[in-house]
């Protein structure tokens, strides 16, 4: 099985941005458009296969580690999650929850883009800024708060905080 490789740069990594870096790239709603009238699935697959992304949750984190220019330690101090449980989600061992990745995205200072795309990555639901709770993470995210001011902020509202395993 192919997976995608990262980009360098965090900024790069974000999908459907306003600017493509490859012309012949397509829009997820252009895709969504040639899927809909598609007849066959093969064919659509063939001829999107640049087009298409198959993530690898392991690989993507060491590729924002490395963008980040952190160290594993660094992610384990701002995620609030155990160092051993960390380093089994890096190298594959574990699958995170949504709650875990929303740790690691604080411990990794991800920006609020950057989260929504490795909520992606993992297959789990983006934060929507309809629901109380995703709006709390996602105003910390966007205010660059630590996990430790977004937990204040989710417990004042009564809400489960990040980076406890409770789950």
């Amino acid at each position: 099985m192919k997976t995608a490789k990262w980009p360098s740069t965090p900024e790069s990594i974000i999908p459907d941005k306003h600017t493509r870096d490859n012309m012949n790239a397509k829009t997820t709603e252009e895709l969504r458009h040639e899927l809909k009238a598609a007849t066959n699935i093969e064919d659509y697959l063939r001829s999107n296969q640049k087009n298409l992304v198959r993530y690898n949750l392991p690989e993507y984190l060491r590729s924002l580690l490395s963008c980040k220019k952190l160290r594993k330690a660094d992610v384990v101090r701002g995620s609030l999650l155990s160092r051993a449980y960390v380093y089994q989600i890096f190298s594959g061992e574990k699958s995170p929850s949504r709650n875990t990745l929303l740790a690691l995205a604080f411990g990794l200072r991800l920006s609020d883009e950057e989260t929504q795309v490795l909520l992606k990555a993992s297959k789990n639901p983006e934060l929507y800024a309809r629901d109380e709770r995703d709006a709390i993470i996602l105003f910390a995210l966007q205010k660059g708060k630590t996990i430790f001011e977004a937990n204040t902020l989710l417990f004042e509202h009564h809400f489960h905080i990040l980076g406890i395993p409770s789950e």
